[in-house]
């Protein structure tokens, strides 16, 4: 008897059945995931929600005290209204402008501008607002509605400015050179209501073909949400690709599948 028979029999190791594993790197991720998807679905109108709010409140307390407590909607009800200050506002605002158009108010507001002219310090502040407010919301200008570039703050570097109209009278003499000059607005992120003006010579400026809205979108996101990028389109973009790739594949024929190769 050979001694390889006297060897005990070799039995082959249990096969381990496999451990179930979950992936936590997995449900973190699709955690992340949902939370990003969520906060960008309620962030935007949380914030505008916020703002309306804000303003609707400021307004009311700005209005409320001029409006007689006989007049007010928590005389008879158990709770305020939001918003009757402001409906009380635009109710006032667009009588004023009623009134202004005619002939008797013109002559009332000439009279208060004229009061307002013989004050020195209340002069220069009322004549300047009152520019910008005629040039923002008279619809009849276009400064601060065409976007350019301009290279600052340095050589290479490029920003975003909104263009004004030229410098006229003593600026304008005593602007160096012979170009002519104009003045823009280079509002900063993530606040587009500050920034700096300054003049700049006209050859120096590059008109882009951008509106005022998308320009401040694209401040105050800094370089995020790029003008155009509207998620709705790029969807639809992607559904119509899909779409024409889908016709195309139902119409080729089948597709050929390779024979096996043969082993000797």
């Amino acid at each position: 008897m050979s001694s390889r028979d006297d060897l005990p029999p070799q039995t082959e190791p249990p096969i381990e059945p496999p451990v179930e594993t979950t992936s936590h790197g997995g449900l973190m991720a699709r955690f992340r995931n949902y939370f990003l998807t969520g906060l960008v679905v309620a962030g935007p109108v949380i914030v505008t929600l916020y703002i309306t709010w804000w303003f609707v409140t400021w307004v009311d307390g700005l209005v409320r005290p001029f409006v007689p407590t006989a007049y007010r909607p928590e005389t008879y009800l158990p709770f305020g209204v939001p918003g009757s200050g402001l409906i009380v506002a635009v109710i006032a605002l667009t009588l004023l402008g009623f009134l202004t158009a005619n002939l008797i108010g013109r002559t009332l507001v000439d009279l208060g501008e004229r009061l307002l002219g013989r004050i020195p310090a209340v002069r220069a502040i009322y004549r300047g607002l009152k520019q910008v407010f005629e040039t923002l919301f008279s619809g009849k200008g276009s400064s601060l509605r065409r976007v350019g570039l301009v290279e600052f703050p340095s050589p290479g570097m490029w920003s975003i400015v909104l263009i004004s109209l030229p410098p006229n009278g003593e600026v304008a003499d005593r602007l160096p050179g012979q170009e002519e000059h104009i003045s823009v607005f280079l509002p900063c992120a993530p606040n587009p209501t500050t920034g700096f003006f300054f003049y700049v010579p006209k050859s120096k400026v590059v008109e882009i073909d951008m509106s005022a809205e998308d320009a401040a979108t694209l401040i105050m996101s800094a370089g995020v949400v790029q003008p155009g990028s509207d998620q709705q389109k790029k969807v639809a973009a992607l559904a119509n690709m899909a779409n024409t790739a889908r016709i195309a594949n139902e119409g080729a024929p089948p597709m050929l599948q390779p024979e096996p190769a043969k082993v000797d």
